[in-house]
């Protein structure tokens, strides 16, 4: 496939859902109601207001005690709120930072939470200039979300950090990592210009309040997709992105994170996407008690096009033949995975030309072999990618809507 026509199919991706009016109905699922999610009068509605109908991402954060916070970003604002009934209805939200037209809201781009008891640490990033050069900052609370700092910079460093995703692992350890420019800003003085970004990280042991130096997990990654975390049984994050390899290739990798090494990188398949545009389409993992990686991801490759998933084993190099997601016809985007038990979930979207579905199968083998594919809800208006969280020994759906509200519910078999 051409390069002009794989721009074309990736901004479709990230745009359809904008352009559609028509209002479907979205049943069995909770719509959040006020203060958060009012009702709105759709030949009024200009979406200027800071609360969930008029927001662009959304990620929750499922306590032990049942307790969902739900961090969003609207209007150029980054705002947190919770919920104790499921989603049903949120408490008044909070304002945690304001940075207008500068706040990254990109495709792939959403604001970051962990929870951990009264402790809270958010994270998201805004565009220090014209150039998409942007700064991640934190946000954190002591008091289970009474009060909430002042937001500050991640790191010290004048060179562009985005796409941050937080994690905590079971050792109670926070982990960060983000798309870094540092090099790519040494290398352009030096006059030789690379291409993308490169993979950075950091860990800390007082739930965010200090990191540990950062360090460089990748030189080479592609600079505007999203980057998927998982925690294997030792405690340590598997991370896996789309990097840039040798020709200007953009597939995706795995790769194992410590405090002291850094994993070999490992190709997922050989898609050969080569292009120097933006997918704005990152990957998703999940890793599961067997220790077992599962990845989904987007490619426009040579060798195929569409999503696919794949898993490897416990630390073997390979990984397994490509498996094709979704419906033949169908536009499909945004996989998300999330391991339960001796489950294995995947949720993704289609787009059929008049709406959007949200897809879910599951497998109890590891991924060997999936359950029939079932529609857990759809809209016909603009909705955010849809995510997967665990709680309560459930599997939940959270996918923020426009039409039909902010979703929260739970997958059975």
């Amino acid at each position: 496939m051409n390069s002009i026509k794989s721009q074309l199919i990736v901004g479709v991706i990230s745009t359809f859902c904008i352009f559609v009016s028509v209002h479907t109905s979205a049943q069995g699922h909770h719509h959040a109601s006020n203060p958060v999610n009012r009702s709105i009068d759709k030949k009024q509605d200009s979406c200027q207001s800071n609360f969930l109908e008029c927001a662009n991402a959304a990620t929750p954060y499922f306590t032990a005690n049942g307790q969902l916070y739900l961090v969003w970003s609207a209007q150029g604002n980054v705002l947190i709120a919770k919920s104790t009934d499921l989603g049903k209805s949120f408490d008044s939200p909070k304002k945690l930072a304001e940075h207008g037209k500068t706040l990254d809201t990109g495709s792939d781009a959403r604001p970051q939470i962990l929870v951990d008891q009264q402790k809270i640490l958010v994270a998201y990033a805004f565009f220090k200039d014209t150039q998409w050069n942007a700064q991640v900052n934190l946000i954190r609370s002591e008091d289970g979300g009474e009060s909430f700092s002042t937001p500050l910079p991640l790191i010290q460093n004048d060179s562009s950090q985005r796409f941050p995703i937080l994690g905590q692992s079971p050792q109670g350890e926070v982990w960060i990592i983000w798309v870094d420019k540092r090099l790519i800003q040494e290398s352009k003085k030096r006059g030789n210009p690379m291409l993308g970004g490169s993979i950075a990280y950091a860990w800390s042991s007082d739930f965010g309040k200090t990191f540990i130096e950062e360090q460089i997990a990748n030189k080479h990654t592609c600079e505007c997709c999203r980057i998927g975390m998982a925690f294997n049984s030792e405690g340590l994050p598997f991370i896996v992105y789309r990097a840039i390899l040798n020709g200007g290739i953009r597939d995706h990798v795995t790769q194992e994170i410590g405090k002291k090494r850094i994993g070999p990188v490992r190709r997922i398949a050989l898609d050969d996407w080569k292009t120097d545009a933006c997918p704005h389409h990152g990957p998703a993992i999940t890793v599961s008690d067997k220790n077992d990686i599962h990845v989904a991801w987007f490619t426009q490759g040579s060798q195929r096009q569409g999503v696919f998933y794949a898993q490897s084993k416990d630390h073997e190099a390979l990984y397994s033949q490509a498996k094709a997601i979704g419906s033949e016809g169908a536009i499909i985007s945004r996989p998300y995975l999330l391991s339960n038990e001796q489950d294995i979930w995947i949720v993704w979207k289609e787009f059929n030309g008049k709406e959007t579905r949200i897809m879910a199968q599951y497998s109890v083998t590891e991924g060997l072999e999936w359950s029939t594919s079932q529609v857990i809800s759809k809209t016909a208006g603009y909705s955010d990618h849809p995510l997967l969280i665990k709680g309560q020994g459930k599997v939940f759906l959270s996918w923020l809507t426009r039409l039909d509200g902010y979703q929260f519910i739970a997958l059975k078999k």
